[in-house]
């Protein structure tokens, strides 16, 4: 079980991400003591949407081809309607999703992310949240859809939009230092 000091956290996006939901638990963790990358399968920078206008540019760390699940201690997929959506159409970075939901990892997924937890199929059986517009879809998926600010099953932590962002950084960091969790059935 690491402490947060000694964790390293990936944050996997691309253009379009809502930028609050990138840029805190960036700045959070990193507060926190981690190392954390921004992660995206393209080099240089990735630019985030602000409500209803694009807004910063975000640096990018590492491109996802240059990155393995064995590297980080825990997986953060920010929202937005375009970045997910863009991510899920990807097949690397869906096997990406999956395999470290199958390493048990924490693996935390805000607002509209959960598109790709559902397109990864590890949703199934699950609690979940998610921005109450995705709702239909968890539920299609099999995940068991709840409103509340944050909801973990096994390591898996979803949280529905950028008011849940304090209740989500916390739940991030208290997962990392839990551990993985071995009980966790693979998807």
């Amino acid at each position: 079980m690491p402490k947060i000091t000694e964790a390293k956290i990936a944050i996997l996006a691309t253009d379009g991400f809502e930028q609050v939901e990138l840029t805190e638990p960036l700045e959070k963790l990193k507060e926190s003591g981690a190392t954390v990358h921004v992660i995206s399968t393209k080099e240089g920078s990735i630019r985030g949407w602000d409500q209803d206008h694009w807004d910063k540019e975000i640096p990018v760390d590492k491109t996802l081809s240059e990155v393995r699940v064995t590297d980080y201690d825990a997986l953060v997929l920010p929202g937005g309607q375009i970045n997910p959506d863009v991510l899920r159409a990807d097949p690397k970075v869906v096997s990406f999703v999956r395999e470290f939901f199958n390493s048990k990892k924490p693996l935390a997924a805000i607002c509209h992310a959960p598109w790709l937890l559902i397109e990864a199929d590890v949703v199934r059986g699950r609690d979940v949240t998610s921005y109450k517009s995705i709702k239909t879809d968890v539920a299609n998926a099999g995940g068991n859809w709840h409103d509340k600010e944050v909801v973990v099953h096994e390591g898996l932590i979803t949280s529905r939009n950028p008011n849940d962002l304090p209740a989500f950084i916390a739940k991030i960091v208290e997962e990392v230092e839990e551990g993985p969790h071995a009980d966790r059935k693979a998807a």
